[in-house]
C-alpha cells in the first residue's frame, strides 16, 4: 500500500508571478525518457547475505500493520497483467517498462494478459475520491482474490480479501487513481505490483528499497529485484512456514549474491510501533503543525534512545528538519547535515542525500546565496536522474533557474525552465500544479533577492 507521505519542498509562499517559459510546450511522454541504470546483472553485493536473509523473512512473513503471516504465498506459474478502467496515457508505457525489468532483472515469467482473458493481476484505474473512501490513507493499494473494484466492494471485510488467509496467489487487483500525476501512477505501479507479486510488508530500516514507507525510492531497486528473485526461486513454494523458508533461503541468497557471503552484518533490531506512529503523524495530512512537530520530536527521541545509527535515525533527523526549517533554520541545517552523513553510508543512500540537497538548495536560495543553490542542484541532478524521480528533478531545475536569475544570467535561467517542463508535467501532473510549484519557487527566490 503506497501511503500518502509528503516529502515536498519546504513551505513556500505561492504569491510570486509564474516565470515565463517563452518557447513551445514540450510533449509529456516523448520528452520524459529515463536512461536505464538499474540492470540487475550490473550491481555488485552491497548487503551481507546474513542481512538479506533476515530482510527477506521479515518482509515475507509479516504485514505492514505488524501482524504476522503463517505462510508465504506467491503466484505459481506464468503471471499476466492487464488494465481496467480509465487508463491514463502514460500507464501502458510505464507498465511495459516495469514488466520488462521484472522479467530481465527478477527472472519472472510475467507478460501482458491476452485480450479476452482474466489477468493474474488487474490494474484498475478509478477516481481518487472513490479509492480514498475505501482506503483513506493510501494513494493506491492491492487486494487479493479479486479482479475489479466492484468485486472488492462486494467482498470487502471478508476472509476472501484478507492477505493473511492467502496460501497461493491466483488473482489480485491493484487500484490506482486515474486523476493524479503520471509519476504517482508509475510509482504506484512499481510498489503495488511488487507487493502483488511478493512481500506484503514494509521495513523502515531498508535504505535501498520501495518496501519502505519513507518513499525516497520511487521505482524498484536492485534490492527489490533480488527480493523478488528469492521469492520465486524454485526451492521455495507457496504455503511454506517461516521456519521452512528459513532453512532454504540462505542457500538461495548465496547462489544469487555470492559477494555478500563475506560481508559483515550488523543487527538492525526491531522498529518500535511507537516510532512508526510518530513518523506517520509527523508526515501525515492531519493535525496542526505544532502536533506534527511534537510527533517528529518523539520519533527522533525514540531513534536516539534505541541507539540507532542507520536509515531510521537519518529519517528521524530528516523529518524533524523538514518541520523546523521554517522556524529554526540553524537547527534544520544541522539535522539535514547529520541525516545526509548517515545516508551517505547507507546502501543506495545517494538519492536520500539528493532529497536533502534539494532542501538545502531551497534554504540557500531563500538566504540569498544563489551560488550555493547552483552547486547543490548540480550535484543532486545526476543522482535524481538515475533514480527516475521527475518531480524532484524538476524542482531542482527550477531552483537552479531562480538562482541563475539572481546571479545575472536570465537567458540560462529561461532555458533551464523550458527544459524542466516535461519533467514537471510528468512529476506534478496538471498545468495548474506545475504553475503552483513554479510560483512557490519564484517566491523563495524573491525572498532571497531581498535579503
Amino acid at each position: 500500500m503506497r501511503a500518502f507521505v509528503t516529502l515536498a519542498l519546504l513551505p513556500m509562499i505561492a504569491c510570486a508571478p509564474v516565470p515565463q517559459v517563452t518557447q513551445g510546450q514540450p510533449s509529456l511522454l516523448q520528452d520524459v525518457v529515463f536512461v536505464p541504470t538499474r540492470a540487475y546483472a550490473s550491481t555488485g553485493a552491497v548487503h551481507s547475505n546474513t542481512e538479506l536473509v533476515l530482510d527477506f523473512l521479515d518482509l515475507t512473513f509479516a504485514m505492514e500493520n505488524g501482524s504476522q503471516l503463517d505462510v508465504m504465498s506467491r503466484f505459481e506459474g506464468p503471471i499476466t497483467v492487464g488494465f481496467a478502467g480509465a487508463v491514463p496515457p502514460s500507464a501502458p508505457r510505464d507498465l511495459a517498462a516495469l514488466m520488462s525489468r521484472l522479467s530481465v532483472e527478477a527472472g519472472l515469467n510475467i507478460s501482458a494478459a491476452p485480450q479476452g482473458t482474466t489477468p493474474s493481476i488487474t490494474v484498475e484505474f478509478a477516481p481518487k475520491s472513490a479509492l480514498q473512501r475505501l482506503a483513506p490513507t493510501a494513494a493506491c493499494f492491492v487486494v487479493p482474490n479479486v479482479s475489479s473494484l466492484a468485486e472488492y466492494r462486494s467482498l470487502r471485510g471478508t476472509a476472501q480479501v484478507d492477505w493473511a488467509q492467502v496460501r497461493t496467489r491466483t488473482r489480485a487487483a491493484i487500484f490506482v487513481p486515474a486523476d493524479t500525476s503520471p509519476q504517482e501512477i508509475r510509482d504506484c505501479l512499481h510498489e503495488e505490483l511488487a507487493q502483488a507479486l511478493g512481500p506484503l510488508n514494509d521495513l523502515y530500516r531498508l535504505s535501498d528499497s520501495v518496501f519502505n514507507d519513507d518513499n525516497f525510492n520511487t521505482v524498484l531497486t536492485p534490492f527489490d529485484m533480488l527480493t523478488l528473485r528469492v521469492t520465486y526461486a524454485p526451492q521455495l513454494r507457496s504455503g511454506m512456514t517461516r521456519a521452512q523458508a528459513a532453512a532454504l533461503v540462505p542457500g538461495v541468497i548465496q547462489s544469487l549474491n555470492p559477494g555478500g557471503a563475506g560481508m559483515g552484518a550488523g543487527s538492525a533490531g526491531p522498529t518500535p510501533r511507537a516510532w512508526t506512529d510518530a513518523v506517520e503523524t509527523a508526515l501525515g495530512r492531519q493535525g496542526s503543525m505544532a502536533a506534527r512537530q511534537v510527533a517528529a520530536e518523539r520519533a527522533l527521541s525514540i531513534a536516539q534512545s534505541e541507539g540507532w545509527a542507520d536509515n531510521r535515525l537519518a529519517f528521524s533527523l530528516f523529518v524533524a528538519a523538514r518541520l523546523t526549517a521554517g522556524s529554526d533554520k540553524q537547527r534544520a541545517l544541522a539535522e539535514f547535515t547529520a541525516a545526509a552523513a548517515i545516508y551517505g553510508r547507507e546502501p543506495g543512500g545517494e538519492v536520500h542525500v539528493a532529497h536533502i540537497e534539494m532542501q538545502l538548495a531551497a534554504m540557500a536560495l531563500a538566504s540569498g546565496t544563489p551560488a550555493e543553490t547552483v552547486r547543490l542542484a548540480d550535484r543532486a541532478i545526476p543522482v535524481v536522474q538515475r533514480h527516475e524521480n521527475a518531480a524532484l528533478l524538476a524542482t531542482l531545475m527550477l531552483l537552479k533557474a531562480e538562482a541563475l536569475d539572481q546571479l545575472g544570467d536570465p537567458q540560462a535561467a529561461a532555458a533551464l525552465r523550458l527544459d524542466s517542463q516535461p519533467w514537471a508535467r510528468y512529476g506534478f501532473g496538471s498545468e495548474a500544479v506545475v504553475k503552483d510549484r513554479m510560483r512557490g519557487i519564484a517566491a523563495v527566490g524573491k525572498r532571497g533577492s531581498k535579503g
